[in-house]
């Protein structure tokens, strides 16, 4: 039998992207912001799409059909009744989406075959909770398993549990708008102050600096929960049915004011805020995920959707003994919904075999992005007029190795990119964990963002044990867990709080842990992440440390490096002090001084 081709594809709500299958197998995947270069993009991703068809080999016309991972139709079924359910009050609002609906969703099967350049084959389209389903189970090294989407809102769905069972995924149950777990933490983003779809890594972030104390009234007001994890939102609190807006008067009044104006200093509030509709987006997910074990008789369960990167839920699922064993999509947002469209349809409509070991995962380390020739990427370099020393792989290694050592931050970009939101080693900024200046330095003049957002750590797959409270791997930075209790160190009283208790030193390795002792943590392999392995074992070997900040090679508003140039333009705007490039290295001092380079010190403020 020939190879059999499914392209996936997600748009036009945020993080656009595009997945090659051949028989069953991911072949490439790829978000359109890396190539854009517009953070979030949500446009037809035609040069991911062209990406993927050129690492398989094949044009279009090749195709046995295009999988988008949703049903737009339906989306504006919801849009249509929420509106009529609610005027005239939504009227602002729909007046504001009419125009972009008409543009966008109803030609988009017209607009995916002209960026296909006129493909002209079948076209299949799969529910949006549906494909986080099938991009939770099909990729898993499961053959059984209960699967578990939560996010804002596909077309009426927010939240969905599924059975997988070898090749079938059955959908069991559906929590529907405007009852929505991610719309509720969203909701508490912006209230603090951070942007809805990208801000809610701050908001878990910021948590451990406060105190539950709005809890009881979330609970009281806000959210009716019912034991299997479904519950009611009071919507007279909140706006995003009707207005242009995610919450109203209402709920300010609620939670002592309006919402946080962008930029200016965080308050207690905001983080009390955060701590509180944490604790409440862990209990709805631990009753969630005890209703799937239940309703499936599985033991092992799947993630999906935006709401699975909260890694802090996460952690707790398996700290409490919820699923012996969990697996979460790594790109568990809408981009990953193209990995679950091009997966269904070949599970679905071509009746594919699936044969999971139990094991290994069918996501090869999240490495499904472009990979550039030493060639191509001199290229590159030279046209910027860089200056680079050319070496072998391993001398790369040891010269990153002893940058590290000396408390230098190295820009790593090695073979393929990653798929979805986290830098795994492929696009990374690392530096030395032990340094307690590190998490502070690295936020302020390199990332250029909020000095308490922390980072993770990757560390040895066979050392994570002596460093942190694990009996399992996490290659996908998508579990926190806690640093172990003989890398602590006692907490002195400072007398300080809030944000300024960032630089108490909390343990051994305290740029990477957090101040509650928890850690997002990346344990690597030689055989999920080769290059990252590499590189750890070299500087294990000059400190005796196993472990490594690790945080996505982007500065604050643009999407992570994708090729050569991307790098360098970051390197030169930044205070990293090294690039390494398999097989080339360039150090900062010797580098012309480019526009690039007197934007970054006459307009960035340290």
């Amino acid at each position: 039998m020939s190879d059999r081709y499914i392209l996936g594809v997600s748009a036009f709500y945020h993080d656009s992207a595009a997945c090659l299958v051949r028989n069953g197998e991911i072949i490439a995947a790829a978000q359109e912001e890396r190539f854009s270069r517009r953070k979030g993009d949500e446009a037809i991703p035609s040069r991911a799409a062209a990406f993927c068809l050129r690492q398989g080999g094949i044009d279009a016309s090749r195709l046995d059909a295009v999988a988008f991972y949703d049903k737009p139709l339906l989306k504006l079924d919801r849009l249509l009744e929420t509106y009529l359910a609610i005027a005239p009050r939504g009227v602002r609002s729909f007046l504001h989406a009419a125009p972009r609906w008409s543009r966008q969703r109803l030609t988009l099967e017209q607009q995916l075959r002209e960026a296909l350049g006129g493909y002209q084959g079948r076209m299949l389209f799969a529910e949006h909770h549906e494909s986080h389903a099938a991009s939770a189970f099909f990729p898993s090294p499961f053959h059984d398993a209960a699967v578990l989407t939560i996010d804002g809102v596909g077309e009426w769905a927010t939240a969905s549990i599924a059975h997988g069972q070898g090749n079938r995924l059955t959908l069991l149950r559906e929590q529907h708008f405007p009852d929505s777990l991610g719309l509720l933490y969203s909701a508490f983003t912006h209230h603090a102050g951070f942007r809805v779809n990208s801000g809610e890594y701050k908001l878990m972030g910021l948590a451990p600096y406060g105190e539950p104390r709005y809890m009881e009234a979330i609970y009281r007001h806000l959210v009716s929960l019912r034991d299997d994890g479904s519950f009611i939102l009071d919507q007279r609190y909140f706006d995003y049915m009707g207005g242009l807006a995610m919450t109203n008067r209402r709920f300010s009044a609620l939670f002592g004011g309006p919402p946080r104006v962008p930029e200016s200093p965080l308050t207690q509030r905001e983080m009390d805020l955060a701590r509180s509709v944490q604790e409440v987006c862990e209990e709805v997910v631990h009753r969630m995920a005890r209703t799937a074990m239940r309703v499936t008789g599985s033991r092992r369960l799947c993630l999906a959707g935006g709401v699975a990167l909260n890694a802090v839920a996460n952690g707790k699922l398996l700290r409490d003994g919820v699923a012996d064993e969990l697996w979460i999509q790594p790109a568990a947002g809408d981009a990953g919904g193209a990995v679950g469209a091009a997966l269904l349809a070949w599970h679905r409509y071509f009746q594919g075999a699936r044969a999971p070991d139990g094991v290994h995962d069918g996501m090869h380390g999240a490495l499904l992005g472009p990979a550039y020739a030493a060639p191509e990427i001199r290229a590159a370099l030279d046209a910027e007029g860089a200056v680079l020393h050319g070496m072998s792989r391993d001398d790369v290694v040891a010269r990153a190795a002893d940058a590290l050592a000396a408390g230098q931050v190295v820009g790593w970009f090695d073979g393929a990119m990653e798929f979805g939101p986290r830098a795994l080693g492929a696009r990374s900024i690392l530096a030395d964990p032990r340094a307690s200046h590190m998490q502070a330095t690295i936020n302020r003049k390199i990332k250029f963002r909020e000095g308490f957002r922390p980072f993770a750590p990757a560390v040895l797959a066979e050392r994570a044990h002596e460093y942190f409270d694990i009996d399992r791997p996490s290659p996908y930075m998508l579990l926190v867990a806690p640093v172990a209790a003989a890398r602590r160190t006692p907490a002195a009283d400072s007398g300080a709080w809030g944000i300024d208790r960032l630089n108490e030193r909390r343990s051994d390795i305290p740029a990477v842990t957090h101040l509650d002792y928890s850690a997002r943590l990346q344990t690597v392999t030689r055989e999920s992440s080769p290059g990252l392995h590499e590189l750890l074992t070299a500087f294990e070997r000059r400190t005796g440390c196993p472990v490594l900040v690790n945080t996505s090679f982007n500065v604050r508003g643009e999407p992570i490096v994708c090729d050569a140039r991307d790098a360098y333009a970051c390197f030169m705007r930044t205070d990293l002090d090294v690039l390494a490039i398999p097989p080339f290295v360039l150090y900062k001092g010797e580098q012309p001084l480019t526009d690039a380079a007197r934007w970054h010190t006459t307009l960035i403020p340290d």
